[in-house]
């Protein structure tokens, strides 16, 4: 008896020859096709907007993803209108996939480092409610915070508790498709720090928002120093560039007109294998002064697609 493959039919053989060739030819032309740049804004940077201008913005200006951290000021996501009841989900859930895009990632406000058992449970609290929303919105990230070193608590106990935080948010992500990002932020900058965190949690559902700038401007540890340590938690990856000012205080500057070491984290990441998100994070709530969102998402497309 023949193979099956000895059988097939002469002009499917072709077509394989054609399309390998054709490959071939690209490739040695330098015009493979290019894997599509993943890139996502945070709703940080536009809060004033409906979510209908958040996705119209975002279509026309050709992302992919979108990274919400408040809804027209409403930072408690479960109480923003787009997720507010059954009939809202639907309608976003609708939106969204009529527009080709995805949920990367929901930003909680909830810190691990608190140790006073009501704002410690507060915060906790906010973190599974986001847990369940991001499984609704069928988002794989939810992110939460350190996020600072009390002066009147114990480092260590501090990192205790931050551990533990995040073991219990992982517990709880356990039957999910949800996994909790914990973002280098706040006062847990330096990257052993984050790996000693990190390691102490140990955890499947626990990873990194990696937050180059956050780091930067306060310890000026390299990427290339810092990148390889964190590199195994990276899941999602915050993009922006500032100018440091007096007294260490940082301005936020379109993307490539700062001083931060945006391009070296962006090849950093691109070597390593980093499949995720490049998330636009424009401080527009917290810094009111900083460039309009029509200016500053819409230049992040243009400058990414240059570097």
């Amino acid at each position: 008896m023949f193979h099956k493959e000895l059988r097939k039919p002469e002009h499917m053989k072709r077509r394989t020859f054609i399309q390998q060739s054709s490959m071939a030819s690209l490739a040695l032309l330098g015009r493979m096709p290019k894997e599509k740049l993943k890139l996502s804004f945070s709703t940080l940077g536009c809060p004033e907007w409906s979510f209908d201008q958040i996705v119209k913005f975002a279509v026309q200006h050709g992302y992919s993803g979108l990274e919400i951290r408040g809804i027209q000021k409403e930072m408690d996501l479960s109480k923003a209108a787009p997720f507010k009841s059954p009939e809202a989900l639907k309608e976003t859930l609708r939106l969204m996939r009529d527009n080709k895009l995805v949920f990367v990632n929901l930003g909680a406000s909830a810190a691990m480092h608190h140790a006073a058992p009501a704002t410690r449970a507060k915060n906790l609290d906010e973190a599974k409610r986001l847990t369940d929303l991001a499984e609704q919105l069928s988002c794989p990230y939810i992110r939460v915070f350190p996020d600072h070193f009390p002066k009147d608590q114990d480092r260590e106990k501090t990192i205790e508790l931050m551990v533990s935080g995040l073991k219990e948010l992982g517990d709880y992500a356990n039957n999910t498709s949800v996994t909790v990002l914990m973002e280098t932020h706040g006062d847990l900058v330096y990257a052993d720090d984050i790996v000693n965190v990190m390691q102490l949690a140990n955890h499947k559902k626990v990873a990194l928002v990696y937050d180059m700038v956050n780091m930067w401007r306060i310890t000026r540890e390299a990427p290339g120093v810092v990148y390889p340590k964190l590199k195994s938690w990276i899941r999602h990856a915050h993009i922006k560039d500032l100018n440091i000012v007096e007294g260490n205080k940082p301005s936020y500057v379109l993307l490539g007109k700062g001083e931060a070491p945006v391009k070296e984290t962006i090849e950093l990441l691109k070597k390593g294998g980093y499949k995720g998100f490049y998330s636009f994070e424009w401080e527009k709530l917290w810094h009111p002064e900083i460039a309009d969102p029509e200016i500053a998402i819409a230049d992040y497309v243009r400058v990414m697609k240059t570097l």
